[in-house]
């Protein structure tokens, strides 16, 4: 049993998450993933990032990558929604089995690797609050490389806390721990762009904070 500490919502603590500690086909591990999907599913995140794939339609067309892509769940929705569109799909983990046409996966460490071309959109789906603020500098060769940027990332709030105690009797000892940890890792308004001050503005940034507990932003290059 996992006990929930009260935390303050003031300053960014990036903690190592289990999940990311435990082999791919670890059953622990393949039931946080159904966890994750769950919650990506209670949260609207996906779908979220789907809608602001349309709306960004043209731009999506000249090609999606996806960092963080996990199982690939969230890959084959992206392709399934905008079949013209190449994917590209970026996780440490392997390519998962039955990968549809249209999505190229590549396993490996997405701060060691940098785009060779331009492309349209950029995905992160509750990924950059895996690392440090010091640590984040590696996107900036993503940054130059697209038109526009989804990101959906954890809102470090006490209510995000208290809204994930009420899934514990349904999740397992990962999740549970990892959740909590990843929304005192997670951000405010304004301290993703304050990260990328210097560039900033050469984007029209809107973001949101969601009472599920998400921060949205969507960047669009002037």
């Amino acid at each position: 049993m996992i006990t929930v500490l009260k935390r303050k919502a003031t300053e960014r603590v990036v903690v190592a998450e289990l999940l990311d500690q435990l082999a791919a086909d670890d059953p622990r591990a393949l039931k946080s993933r159904r966890d994750l999907r769950m919650i990506n599913f209670l949260m609207g995140n996906e779908t979220w990032i789907l809608r602001q794939l349309h709306r960004h339609r043209k731009v999506s067309e000249l090609g999606i990558v996806e960092l963080g892509a996990g199982d690939g769940s969230f890959s084959r929705r992206i392709q399934r929604g905008l079949p013209m569109a190449d994917l590209a799909a970026y996780d440490l983990l392997p390519e998962p089995i039955g990968v549809e046409e249209g999505i190229f996966w590549h396993q490996g460490d997405v701060t060691l690797e940098k785009p060779m071309q331009d492309f349209g959109v950029l995905v992160a789906n509750l990924f950059l609050h895996h690392f440090r603020d010091e640590d984040l500098s590696w996107l900036r060769a993503w940054m130059a490389r697209a038109q526009v940027m989804i990101f959906n990332e954890p809102l470090r709030s006490k209510l995000a806390h208290r809204l994930g105690n009420l899934l514990h009797p349904w999740i397992n000892d990962v999740t549970r721990h990892d959740m909590h940890v990843s929304i005192d890792a997670g951000f405010h308004r304004g301290e993703i762009p304050a990260l990328f001050a210097d560039c900033a503005k050469d984007w029209a940034i809107v973001e949101q904070a969601h009472w599920k507990g998400a921060l949205r932003s969507v960047w669009v290059r002037k």
